[in-house]
């Protein structure tokens, strides 16, 4: 059965001919200012010119079935973050037509303040997590607060509480969410940071998540400077790479490329079509 109870069809042509593939969406709720040298852990000193953070989630659309890749932050936090909040996530989905209460199936790549806000907004989802990045987020390395700053203790929290209400699915590196839908353990970013495998129209898309901010960080090798495992953030990019199976089908989690060269799938919010082509061709 495929999604949502329909059937899945093994060949490629007929199945996008059905419409059964999943669509893949990039939802684009705040940004920020940066310059280079805040986005590689050895950046080139000649390079200066803006390169902006943005911060997305991402729906993954099938067969009447809605997955939700990761739940951003909201206004308090973007407060006490000076962060620039365009509007809540939820807000963005319901723009895009998607009402949080119909969300079942939450994945969370990370336990991030960015990723795992709002986790009070979804009441019927499950969330998809990591065992690791539990273990790490209430371990022993959040009494360091370098290690701890990009986490928020009322999100932690929450999910803790989640946890508690068995609404939690915890995956122990590869699982399947859905057909054509499977998470993989990469680390590196954060000790249980996962990415998203979606098999689109176009072949299989990877939503990289912080395994990648930028495409730069995965194709300079270049590590973004907040790091837990630097060896299993490099190997997390052949990891990326192998699942993609091609350079123009692994999404960032933070580039403000994306939003430049997918086409736009809403006129009420920024939202971007990741199962298309892309204008431009990451090649060599």
């Amino acid at each position: 059965m495929g999604w949502g109870g329909h059937r899945t069809i093994s060949n490629r042509k007929e199945r996008d001919t059905d419409g059964k593939c999943p669509r893949n969406y990039a939802l684009r709720y705040a940004t920020m200012p940066r310059t280079p040298h805040m986005n590689f852990l050895s950046p080139d000193p000649h390079e200066t010119s803006a390169q902006d953070l943005d911060y997305f989630v991402w729906l993954i659309r099938g067969a009447g079935r809605d997955i939700l890749v990761d739940t951003g932050f909201n206004a308090e936090e973007a407060k006490a973050r000076a962060r620039k909040l365009t509007l809540n996530p939820v807000a963005a989905l319901e723009g895009f037509g998607v009402k949080a209460s119909s969300i079942r199936d939450v994945i969370v790549t990370h336990l991030h303040y960015d990723h795992a806000g709002n986790l009070d907004r979804f009441p019927n989802a499950r969330f998809h997590l990591q065992d690791r990045e539990m273990s790490y987020a209430t371990g022993r390395c959040m009494c360091n607060g370098l290690l701890r700053h990009p986490f928020s203790i009322e999100h932690v929290t929450l999910m803790v509480r989640h946890v508690y209400g068995e609404r939690v699915r915890f995956h122990s590196g590869d699982g399947e969410i859905a057909p054509g839908v499977t998470v993989h353990r990469v680390g590196g970013h954060s000790d249980g940071l996962q990415v998203v495998r979606v098999d689109t129209a176009r072949g299989p898309v990877v939503l990289a998540s912080d395994a990648a901010h930028y495409y730069a960080n995965l194709q300079r090798r270049s590590p973004f400077p907040i790091v837990y495992n630097v060896g299993d953030m490099v190997q997390g990019w052949e990891i990326v790479e192998r699942l993609a199976g091609h350079p123009d089908r692994f999404i960032p989690g933070h580039d403000p490329i994306v939003s430049e060269i997918y086409p736009r799938a809403s006129d009420k919010v920024d939202a971007f079509a990741l199962h298309l082509a892309p204008s431009r061709s990451f090649v060599k």
